[in-house]
């Protein structure tokens, strides 16, 4: 399998101010720099600690994305390196970034994470209670809120993710008339990149597409 042709794939068919973020979680050191060495330079991990390693292990010129739920007392150990931070669905968590962000004198981006989903294993806030979310980011120095992310129910049925995309593409739409510099609304991934860019995405998580289905 050529993962580096399996990117260039997507970047074909999907417009160019999309950006693709390479899930390389428990991908191996080779795999990654076998996209690297063809250009690419954002990678999602969702495990702080194979996070960190990789880190150490590969170019610094890599930009990381923590794609997955962060506990706040291992902010500590991706703040001064991490590029984005997608799934913020706390105050207490952004309080933790904030820290972290002046103890290492720098500014963090973040997503805000929305639930759209049915599935009670989904994480990310309600609907309801982002603006307080937001207006309590405003007091926060030392993070930039860039805008949202969600994942859609895991499911085959279209209509449901394409649904769940909407939903999330008209909040983000209409939070950005009190919030105009946010730019990023981040749904997609494998399986249903194709629906979220439809429904505005202009950033895609993807994993399998690149690297391959993992193997259990």
């Amino acid at each position: 399998m050529n993962i580096a042709n399996n990117l260039s794939h997507i970047k074909k068919s999907i417009p160019n101010h999309v950006q693709i973020i390479a899930v390389s979680k428990t991908k191996t050191k080779d795999q990654i720099l076998k996209i690297y060495n063809a250009g690419h330079r954002d990678f999602g991990e969702n495990k702080i600690q194979e996070m960190r390693i990789k880190y150490d292990e590969l170019p610094k010129d890599i930009k990381w994305h923590m794609i997955g739920h962060v506990q706040t007392n291992k902010v500590k150990y991706i703040a001064r390196f991490i590029s984005l931070i997608h799934a913020v669905d706390s105050i207490k968590l952004l309080k933790e970034i904030n820290k972290q962000a002046i103890k290492n004198n720098i500014n963090i981006r973040c997503l805000i994470q929305i639930k759209i989903a049915k599935e009670e294993s989904k994480n990310g806030i309600s609907k309801d209670k982002l603006n307080d979310l937001m207006c309590f980011s405003n007091n926060l120095k030392n993070i930039n809120i860039v805008g949202l992310m969600g994942m859609a129910t895991y499911t085959s049925n279209k209509d449901i993710i394409n649904s769940e995309f909407k939903e999330l593409s008209i909040l983000f739409n209409n939070l950005k008339t009190s919030y105009p510099k946010l730019s990023v609304l981040s749904i997609g991934m494998s399986d249903d990149y194709l629906i979220a860019i439809k429904n505005g995405s202009n950033m895609i998580r993807v994993g399998s597409k690149i690297f391959g289905e993992r193997k259990s």
